[in-house]
């Protein structure tokens, strides 16, 4: 995903009330801009980082930059949760998780379960139904190793209970984990931040939920999906890792 226009280079102040941020401009100009990631966004909110934001002049906007990366560890950090449908999407159809770019359609969004909406529902004629939800990861402890979740989630856990479902249904389920940064070369499920969804995760993985870890090369001018990662093994005795 190729950035509209360039972004802007910033220096974080603060991020607060999860929405908003403010940020000073190179020439010291100070700013109040939007934050698209009501997370915890834990290790990306340190002041004094450098971000980088996109610039919207849409009349009806309040705030016309938006917050897209944030430099920690040393590399890029895309916090935007609302493009890692789209770059799953990208994803797929460049052949990189699996077989599911051979599925004939592709939807965004469709209601399924228990009252939800699965993120990308691939449907084939001769291969049925694959539902496919996305989860963005940004949250890194060690060098190399991605982490999810930052915070608990009961959300995330419901969701792969009821991608559980859908295998038991007959159809197929897959867990797709969006990596925003790329100097990670695997993903672990965060047990000791979120045991609650850490079991789910083991549940779903033995009711046959397939799980990816995909990494994106981050910069100022895009976002790409370059890749799978393994997902780690470590702590769950009936894992399977697809990647």
């Amino acid at each position: 995903m190729i950035f509209d226009r360039p972004l802007v280079p910033a220096t974080l102040v603060q991020r607060y009330k999860r929405f908003l941020f403010d940020a000073l401009l190179a020439d010291g100009t100070a700013l109040t801009g939007s934050c698209p990631n009501t997370g915890s966004m834990r290790g990306l909110t340190t002041p004094g980082s450098r971000i980088w934001m996109s610039e919207h002049d849409s009349p009806t906007r309040k705030y016309r930059q938006m917050l897209e990366i944030v430099e920690a560890d040393g590399t890029l950090v895309g916090i935007n949760t609302g493009l890692p449908n789209r770059l799953a999407e990208e994803a797929i159809r460049l052949g990189l998780v699996a077989d599911l770019h051979l599925y004939e359609n592709l939807a965004r969004e469709q209601k399924y379960g228990r009252n939800s909406r699965i993120d990308i529902l691939l449907s084939d004629s001769l291969r049925g139904l694959a539902y496919v939800e996305v989860k963005n990861v940004h949250f890194s402890r060690n060098p190399g190793v991605a982490e999810f979740p930052d915070s608990p989630t009961a959300r995330g856990a419901k969701h792969l209970e009821e991608l559980g479902d859908m295998v038991e249904a007959g159809h197929r389920a897959i867990m797709v984990y969006l990596v925003q940064r790329s100097d990670c070369d695997h993903l672990q499920i965060c047990r000791d931040y979120d045991p609650v969804y850490a079991a789910a995760f083991d549940r779903a993985m033995t009711r046959g939920v397939e799980a990816y870890a995909v990494k994106c090369l981050v910069s100022p001018s895009e976002i790409a999906p370059i890749g799978l990662i393994a997902i780690d093994e470590a702590g769950a005795s009936a894992i399977r890792n697809f990647a």
